[in-house]
């Protein structure tokens, strides 16, 4: 005989029913993936005490094709009114035409390229997607990387009387990263990119047409981020790291190698300028450099003029046998404070002679010692002016004694490592060279940032201000 259930047990057993299908339906439609994938990133973002990586991973902002690869697809593009492609320079990872003949040991072969400077972003984004600790994880990273090719972008325009057109991709790269996710995490603080260009081509301080530059480090996001640049500006956000040169090794056994042939170099020279002076800036002591060059004693000083139309500036061979055969290089500002002569002449391990602690003291500190005069020779500005005459700079590196030279060329072989660009496709072994010393460099500085945010202080202050001693000795330790 059935036995009746009670009208109450009747309803619970069909509302029992009624969960166990609506929970077995949630359940067979539940996205496990997008559950294993949170729990992966909640592993990845504590990573192992012994991960080589912790504190240093980095993330590279994907970004859309106009702002970098476009670029170089365009190449005919990026030198409008002038003679010059900057299209071979593209080759090999932005290393340029590689220079097979090693010319009777002024080069060494397989490891020299036509590099021209303004390939520097190029050579950066090739560096560091090959860099050790690269991550998928926004939330991991110490830094985040935006790949855009600033100074060729901006030389696209630098010469457009329109100026909405010269800062038409600064806005849009800014609004695109400014809606990213990763962002928010620092508002920005924690992302840098690269310029081949000096910081003073993205500073334009006004809308007038005869304003040089574009206006992208003024805009309210790029303050939050860091530029490093072959020259920093006089804004704290702004980062110098050496110019390319010409030297691209793949294996440390290569910089060892020619450290070694540039300690054994015979030096016919005293000192030697390379360079075109420039007698529309008023200012300018280039004039007076070349006049006290050509009038040194018994030839002590070898003047190569770059602003003649049959010159060799601009060939690699011509310009390191130059340096190869000269104790001490002149290194005057030019354009602007900094020169790539500077790295090609310590390249070739001459010893260089600056006259503004602008030119590399306080542009160069990751990649330079602080104490200047281990590894250069300092004659202010106003002594080769005012002393024209008496022939400064011979008198001051004709008083040097072979001890202190020896002393100083040494500590600039030593530097070659530091101011070198390996080749984008290898990771050299045991070698720090010019990207890893930068990269280090701008961890460092968001290291620092978090700290401010962790002890509750405001991370703006300071970060993106104007330092107007910058370019002068009161704020370095040059002792």
């Amino acid at each position: 005989m059935e036995i009746p259930l009670p009208k109450k047990w009747s309803q619970e057993i069909w509302l029992a029913i009624f969960t166990s299908l609506a929970l077995f339906f949630i359940m067979s439609s539940f996205d496990y993936s997008t559950f294993l994938m949170a729990a992966d990133k909640r592993v990845l973002q504590t990573p192992s005490i012994n991960d080589p990586c912790t504190g240093k991973y980095i993330y590279i902002q994907d970004l859309p094709s106009r702002f970098n690869s476009d670029l170089l697809k365009n190449c005919r593009l990026l030198t409008r009114g002038t003679e010059n492609s900057m299209c071979p320079y593209i080759e090999n990872n932005g290393l340029g035409p590689l220079i097979e003949d090693d010319y009777d040991g002024i080069l060494s072969n397989n490891s020299w390229f036509n590099t021209n400077q303004f390939m520097l972003e190029v050579i950066f984004h090739n560096k560091i997607m090959h860099y050790r600790c690269l991550t998928k994880v926004p939330s991991m990273a110490s830094v985040v990387f935006v790949p855009f090719y600033a100074g060729l972008d901006v030389s696209l325009h630098l010469w457009d009387s329109n100026i909405s057109s010269r800062d038409s991709s600064a806005h849009d790269l800014l609004d695109f990263l400014s809606n990213k996710p990763e962002w928010k995490r620092m508002w920005g603080r924690d992302h840098f990119m690269v310029a081949g260009r000096i910081s003073w081509d993205f500073r334009r301080q006004t809308d007038n047409i005869s304003d040089w530059g574009s206006k992208l480090r003024f805009l309210p996001q790029s303050m939050n981020m860091s530029m490093l640049s072959v020259e920093s500006s006089s804004w704290n956000n702004d980062y110098a790291i050496p110019y390319p040169t010409y030297f691209h090794p793949w294996k440390d056994s290569l910089i060892f190698d020619w450290q070694t042939r540039m300690r054994n170099r015979k030096r016919p020279y005293l000192f030697t300028f390379v360079g075109s002076p420039r007698p529309e800036m008023t200012k300018s002591i280039r004039g007076r450099v070349i006049d006290q060059c050509q009038r040194s004693t018994n030839s002590l000083c070898q003047f190569i003029d770059c602003s003649s139309i049959q010159n060799s500036c601009s060939k690699p061979v011509s310009v390191m046998k130059s340096f190869q055969s000269s104790i001490y290089c002149l290194q005057p500002p030019g354009d602007s404070y900094t020169r790539r002569s500077i790295f090609d002449s310590i390249l070739a391990g001459c010893i260089p002679v600056f006259f503004h602690p602008g030119t590399a003291y306080s542009q160069y500190k990751w990649h330079f010692p602080k104490n200047h005069t281990k590894y250069s020779v300092y004659i202010p500005v106003k002594d080769v002016i005012n002393d024209l005459k008496e022939g400064t700079i011979e008198k001051v590196l004709v008083g040097i004694s072979k001890e202190e030279e020896l002393s100083m060329r040494n500590e600039v072989i030593k530097l070659i490592p530091n101011i070198v660009y390996g080749d984008p496709m290898v990771r050299l072994e045991t070698v720090e060279d010019a990207f890893d010393l930068s990269i280090k460099g701008i961890i460092e500085r968001v290291e620092e940032i978090r700290k401010v945010i962790k002890d509750g202080k405001d991370p703006s202050v300071g970060f993106a201000e104007e330092d107007s001693y910058k370019f002068t000795f009161s704020d370095y330790n040059h002792t």
